[in-house]
């Protein structure tokens, strides 16, 4: 057997072919070369096998392995565990593209522009967002749109609070998209507004106290009160988020730079018809809409309330043995009639 003899540039070219440093830590590209059982078979140049589990190699969890890291491209991988007893290498995708998107995000922060995201799930204090693979959290009271409920799988358009990598903390804001773009419109937008204008607009917001409408850039307030002609006891109980409505604007103020609207406006005056349609002394069947320590609160014609007298609440209740709760439908007699007050007294019918 003749043994061939190297020289010293020959032997350590051969030695390079095999020798490798690989370790923890280390950044190397490899070529997908198949799919097995615990995930991606990779082809790091270190003449022996590694391995990307499945949950190393997922970014967006929407897609496959195969769709993530598609075989025969080349991609970048940290080592995240050196050779086992097998001699193979476990090496893991996800952590190198959420250090790139890491570094995006920090970007685009730095820039303050706007980012899209998509709701991914509920959780207590607001919703979870996923931008550029990386999950944010945004606070209830920065989500312009209170329905979280039917939120979960939109684009929504954010702007990015704070965030730290190194806890993985990312907070994000919607309301702000809306906030900066509100500053640099509202001048310009007060200009073109009057008193008496009706406008279309978009309900983004429902409080206890009335509901919030886009009016086009900015945010104008629908008081309870105008809501409707007739008795309203919550807001959602007529409106929901996202709904598109015509209101007429009522009230601005430009040092506060705050709008006030109607959608009962939208509507005829009910105590303008009822003047022609009712009179004292009419003998009337209406509906209880609210009850209160001073009487009852009867629906004598569409949308116009009279007032039964708690004295006569408490007759009559006496009278018929029972308790009047509302919905109750009561006939009465109409005693005091002053449309120009819009009031109304009642009087149970004997």
């Amino acid at each position: 057997m003749v043994t061939k003899a190297f020289t010293d540039e020959e032997f350590e070219s051969l030695m390079a072919q095999y020798e490798y440093k690989f370790q923890k830590g280390d950044l190397v590209k490899g070529q997908v070369c198949g799919y097995d059982s615990e995930g991606v078979i990779v082809d790091i140049g270190a003449k022996t096998s590694a391995s990307v589990p499945e949950r190393e190699a997922r970014i967006d969890m929407s897609k496959t392995v195969e769709q993530t890291l598609k075989k025969g491209e080349v991609y970048e991988f940290l080592i995240i565990r050196e050779e086992d007893e097998d001699g193979k290498f476990i090496l893991s995708h996800k952590k190198v593209a959420m250090a790139y998107a890491w570094k995006e995000i920090e970007a685009l922060k730095d820039e303050d522009v706007t980012v899209e995201g998509t709701v991914v799930s509920v959780v207590k204090g607001g919703v979870l967002v996923e931008v550029k693979g990386v999950r944010g959290f945004v606070p209830s009271s920065h989500l312009r749109a209170k329905d979280t409920e039917n939120i979960v799988g939109e684009t929504i358009e954010l702007k990015i609070l704070s965030l730290d990598p190194a806890q993985n903390n990312f907070i994000l804001s919607n309301k702000k998209v809306y906030s900066d773009a509100l500053e640099e419109t509202k001048e310009s937008m007060f200009t073109n507004l009057e008193v008496g204008q009706i406008v279309e607009g978009e309900v983004v917001r429902i409080t206890d106290f009335g509901a919030f409408i886009d009016i086009g850039g900015m945010d104008g307030l629908l008081p309870l009160s105008q809501m409707s002609w007739r008795w309203v006891d919550h807001p959602g109980d007529i409106l929901k988020i996202k709904d598109k409505i015509k209101v007429e604007i009522i009230g601005i103020d430009h040092d506060k730079q705050r709008v006030s609207l109607s959608l009962k406006n939208m509507e005829a005056d009910p105590w303008v018809e009822a003047k022609n349609k009712i009179k004292e002394n009419d003998k009337v069947e209406g509906v209880i809409t609210r009850i209160k320590h001073f009487g009852a609160f009867v629906e004598v014609f569409p949308g116009v309330e009279a007032l039964l007298p708690n004295n006569e609440v408490v007759e009559y209740q006496n009278k018929n043995n029972c308790i009047l709760n509302t919905g109750d439908k009561i006939l009465t007699t109409i005693i005091k009639f002053n449309p120009d007050d819009r009031r109304i007294s009642l009087s149970v019918v004997e």
